[in-house]
């Protein structure tokens, strides 16, 4: 009898039958994918009968972070920007980087107008289509967002989303209207927040279903209580979010096409 070998085993052979041992890592491989196929059809499921879409804002909705943008407007930019990176990957708690960033910037009232006046939030290609569509399929549309209320509002009324479906930070000011700080008692304003928004939501609207869509790691960390979670690097790739999601996309036309299929 004539003898095989595969990956350094014998694999014994007959006239009329080769049996080959099929390699340990290719079976692991292949269960793998068989998980993640699994993991991915699960998560557009769960987005096409979603009751609830809730959508991060800066680097997601929008363009541009819209604390960075803030920053360069008054000046201290390059400052600023290594915070974001470190808290939009996880690397530093958020409530630390907001704090730190916002006394870096100390922006007043009248700036805050002048940049949402003369450099408005640029809308993510695709966006305002989807929210049209979920909002057609009466699909209920909520911002959570680590930024600013004051910029959130803007984007929202562009996307004919309302407002008490927006939960962001809040600035304070002085009545002669210099910066005073931020409202920490918001849930936005530190880590898990966003998961505290929609455990409310779940709880005061009875949603049975509700999806996160976002490109940083305050967004993974929403699912659960979310019931999925959908990773965006359309507008900036952050490599832990993108190894950590079920579903990542990188162009709202993929949402788009998965709602045709309803």
């Amino acid at each position: 009898m004539a003898r095989l070998f595969l990956i350094g085993e014998p694999i014994e052979s007959g006239p009329s039958q080769l049996m080959l041992k099929r390699p340990a890592s290719l079976c692991l491989t292949n269960a793998r994918l068989i998980r993640t196929m699994t993991a991915i059809q699960e998560t557009k499921e769960l987005f096409r009968r979603a009751d609830a879409v809730c959508f991060d804002v800066d680097s997601t909705v929008i363009k541009e972070e819209g604390i960075d943008e803030l920053a360069k407007f008054c000046g201290v930019g390059d400052a600023v920007r290594e915070m974001t990176r470190k808290a939009m990957g996880g690397s530093m708690t958020f409530k630390k980087a907001l704090t730190e960033r916002l006394s870096i910037i100390r922006c007043s009232r009248e700036q805050v107008n002048k940049l949402i006046t003369d450099h408005p939030p640029q809308l993510t290609p695709g966006i305002k289509e989807l929210v049209d569509r979920l909002h057609e399929r009466n699909i209920k549309v909520f911002l959570i967002s680590g930024g600013f209320r004051c910029i959130v509002e803007h984007v929202a009324s562009q996307l004919n989303i309302p407002l008490h479906h927006v939960y962001a930070n809040r600035i304070k000011f002085y009545f002669n209207g210099e910066y005073a700080g931020f409202d920490e008692t918001q849930p936005t304003a530190e880590s898990g927040g966003k998961g505290k928004v929609i455990s409310m939501l779940k709880e005061q609207h009875g949603f049975k279903t509700v999806v996160m869509v976002g490109d940083g790691a305050t967004d993974l960390e929403a699912c659960p209580p979310a019931s999925a979670f959908i990773g965006f690097g359309g507008n900036v790739v952050r490599a832990q979010v993108k190894e950590r999601s079920s579903w990542y996309v990188t162009s709202f036309d993929e949402l788009l096409k998965e709602l045709e299929k309803i």
